[in-house]
């Protein structure tokens, strides 16, 4: 069952910035990765699903429910990361996880004590005076303290260190092995390669690729066949690199990483004048 379904969303700026004939779903329970560099269009297809922007054409449902027209609904039911957080700068973590909490209508705090101690957060201090970590930090609990069965991440780990990043690694796990429907938009290709079952590749407003991780990483396999002088050095060069040998020719086989696959799509180019938005 598709849990969140995009199918041929535009939203288009002009100069080519925007999303343009945008599709892919992630199924209940699934967790789906969502690669772009800045300007692909990640956010704005986010947003929609958010209920945030109206589609010029096309649509985006969560659990059938248009994200546009029936947006109360289905922010209730989800919790949400954005790229760039935004805060009530004069209060306390503390106060407005409260404020969440109360318009949440969450009675036990429970969880939101073990996030506070999963990510050694103290929400006390006054937001404006948080770091760029801490504020991330009490986004995190903010999203997921009510244990939401559907769970929107854009660049969730920006800003942490690597210790923490781990630890969201580590929660996002555990969330999908509870059954929970994750989209999460990352520059971490690590945190992707370690949670996601399907990864969705956005280039300039369109997507490129969709596929499960694992068919990515077998079409984008490279083998190479080497010639050489005797059956020893041929011996040797197949045990040294995994190889397989006929004779005087080794072949071997290179799997490519996620970060690897992704410059397949890019090589190189320059995005940030042309990309979507």
């Amino acid at each position: 069952m598709n849990a969140m379904k995009i199918e041929n969303l535009v939203r288009d700026y002009g100069g080519g910035k925007g999303v343009f004939d945008v599709s892919f779903h992630v199924d209940q329970g699934e967790a789906f990765g969502f690669l772009g560099p800045n300007g692909a269009g990640k956010t704005t297809t986010i947003r929609h699903l958010m209920g945030f922007l109206k589609p010029k054409s096309g649509s985006c449902t969560i659990n059938g429910l248009d994200c546009w027209r029936e947006r109360d609904k289905v922010q209730a039911r989800l919790g949400y990361i954005p790229g760039e957080i935004s805060f009530f700068e004069g209060i306390s973590g503390a106060e407005f996880l409260k404020f969440i909490a109360q318009y949440r209508g969450i009675g036990s705090q429970t969880r939101k004590e073990d996030l506070l101690e999963r990510f050694e957060l103290d929400p006390k201090s006054k937001i404006k005076k948080m770091s760029k970590g801490m504020k991330q930090k009490l986004g995190i609990v903010a999203a997921f303290m009510h244990d939401p069965d559907i769970l929107i991440l854009d660049e969730p780990t920006s800003g942490l260190d690597p210790l923490m990043q781990n630890r969201f690694i580590d929660l996002v796990a555990e969330e999908k092995k509870q059954g929970k429907t994750i989209l999460m938009s990352s520059h971490m290709f690590e945190e992707v390669e370690r949670t996601c079952d399907r990864i969705g590749i956005i280039r300039t407003g369109r997507m490129v690729a969709v596929d499960a991780a694992a068919a990515l990483r077998e079409r984008h396999t490279r083998s190479y066949t080497v010639t050489l002088e005797n059956e020893s050095a041929a011996e040797a060069f197949a045990a040294d690199f995994n190889g397989v040998r006929d004779g005087l020719k080794v072949t071997v086989t290179t799997k490519q990483s996620l970060e690897e696959i992704f410059m397949n799509y890019y090589g190189g180019e320059k995005h940030d004048e042309h990309g979507a938005v």
